[in-house]
C-alpha cells in the first residue's frame, strides 16, 4: 500500500457475518474498493444489500469478520478503540441522510463544535466554519439555527460539519434521500464540489442513478461482492 498513487481508502477483502435465528448471514465476502484523494464513488444497491454495512466498516464504526480497511496506506485492524475513534475524528466525515444538527445551536456553531473537541480555539474553529457555510452558499444563514433552515440547507450544515476538521475520507449514506429531487440535485452538487476541491476521497451510498451518474465512479453490491458499473 505504499507510494504516492495509493487510494486514501482501501478495503480489502472485507467480509462481514451476521448471526441469525441459528443461520450464518454472510453480508460482505470479500469487499474490494479504493477511493483516491478527490475522487467521488457513488455506492448504488438496494436496501438490505449492505451499504451501511460496508460504510460503518470503511468509517470504523464497526469491525469486519475479515479483511483489512486501510487509511492512507495504514492496516486499522490491530487498532485499539481510542485510535479508531481519534481516526473517526480527525481523518473521516460522515454524512447521513437525517441531518442530526443539535437544534440549540446556531448553524456556525454546528459546524465550530467538532472542531472545538478536536482541540481547536473558538476564534479557529468559527473562522473555518464561516469559510465552509460561505462556500456551500450560507453566508447569510450563519446564525439561523436547524429548525429556521430548510432542508436543503440543513443538509449543507450537515456537510460543512462532517468536513470542518478537514478529513481526508467523507462517506455519506443516502444523504439527499430526505430531499425533493431538486433540493437533492442542488445539494449532491455542493457536495461533489467539495470533495474535488477539498482533495477528499468520497464514497457515497445512494439510489438516485441520476444523481449517482455525475460521480466519478459507480459501484454497487451484488451478492456480497464490489462490481464496478459503467
Amino acid at each position: 500500500m505504499a507510494g504516492a498513487n495509493h487510494p486514501v481508502l482501501f478495503l480489502d477483502k472485507i467480509e462481514r457475518r451476521y448471526s441469525q435465528g441459528g443461520t450464518t448471514l454472510n453480508i460482505l465476502k470479500g469487499i474490494e474498493l479504493g477511493a483516491w484523494a478527490g475522487q467521488s464513488v457513488a455506492l448504488i444497491a438496494p436496501s438490505g444489500a449492505g451499504k451501511s454495512t460496508l460504510l460503518h466498516i470503511a468509517g470504523l464504526l464497526e469491525h469486519a469478520d475479515g479483511g483489512e480497511v486501510y487509511i492512507d496506506g495504514a492496516a486499522t485492524s490491530g487498532l485499539g478503540d481510542a485510535e479508531r475513534t481519534r481516526i473517526r475524528r480527525t481523518e473521516i466525515g460522515f454524512v447521513y441522510q437525517a441531518h442530526h444538527l443539535l437544534p440549540e445551536f446556531s448553524a456556525i456553531e454546528n459546524v465550530m463544535l467538532p472542531q472545538m473537541i478536536r482541540g481547536l480555539s473558538r476564534r479557529v474553529a468559527e473562522k473555518r466554519g464561516h469559510e465552509l457555510l460561505t462556500y456551500l452558499g450560507l453566508g447569510e444563514r450563519l446564525a439561523h439555527r436547524p429548525a429556521e433552515l430548510s432542508g436543503g440547507e440543513q443538509q449543507r450544515v450537515s456537510i460543512a460539519r462532517a468536513v470542518a476538521n478537514a478529513p481526508r475520507i467523507l462517506l455519506a449514506d443516502e444523504p439527499t434521500g430526505n430531499l425533493d429531487p431538486h433540493t437533492a440535485a442542488h445539494v449532491f452538487d455542493t457536495l461533489t464540489q467539495l470533495v474535488r476541491a477539498s482533495g477528499l476521497a468520497a464514497v457515497i451510498a445512494t439510489h438516485n442513478l441520476e444523481l449517482a451518474g455525475r460521480m466519478d465512479r459507480r459501484v454497487t453490491l451484488r451478492d456480497g461482492y464490489i462490481v464496478e458499473l459503467a
